[in-house]
């Protein structure tokens, strides 16, 4: 029975812990590296009827050419919502209308900003490893819950503390390993 519940237990830190890395690699999405990627407009959010939207719900994003990115804006009357979010997004791009279609281009990064993006990288792993380490603390107190009940011996409670320090670790190494290949991207000219 016990190896079940720390089977169950392990799947669900796992759960948690997967949710996490999800998370930063969309962050990552959003950081530019110098070229054109639809997720780089996923964090945009456009003030439209009276609410904060992502913008892939006002339009399509599209990359065009490597250092360009369009986007066709479905109701005329959000084209400078849009320009707006996407010139305040702090991104540091710098839209221009055409129509109903807002152009993007993607300009060459300076190493000032590269290395502005990669403190940001490192914030956004930071923020995972703490999301992580989290998950590792309920985890920690659902194993002291079970063997103050005694439904678990102390052996049977620093085996499961051990395994989920385990678990932990194997997460905090792929949110290092995302971290530097997301580096290297950002640092690559």
């Amino acid at each position: 029975m016990a190896t079940a519940d720390l089977n169950s237990l392990k799947q669900d830190l796992s759960r948690r812990m997967d949710g996490a890395l999800e998370t930063l690699r969309r962050e990552f999405a959003g950081l530019r590296t110098g070229r054109a990627h639809p997720g780089l407009l996923e964090p945009v959010k456009v003030t439209a009827y009276g609410t904060e939207m992502p913008l892939n719900q006002i339009g399509t994003v599209g990359t065009p050419e490597p250092r360009m990115l369009t986007v066709q804006v479905w109701d005329k009357s959000m084209v400078s919502s849009v320009e707006k979010a996407i010139r305040d997004s702090g991104l540091g791009l710098n839209p221009a209308t055409d129509g109903m279609m807002i152009r993007v281009p993607i300009p060459q990064l300076t190493t000032e900003r590269r290395n502005e993006l990669a403190k940001m990288a490192h914030k956004y792993a930071e923020g995972a490893k703490v999301s992580v380490r989290g998950v590792r603390r309920d985890g920690m107190e659902q194993i002291k819950g079970h063997e103050k009940k005694h439904e678990i011996g102390e052996d049977l409670a620093k085996n499961w503390s051990d395994e989920v320090q385990k678990l932990t670790d194997q997460f905090i190494k792929k949110v290092d390993e995302t971290l530097a290949d997301k580096e290297k991207d950002i640092r690559q000219v």
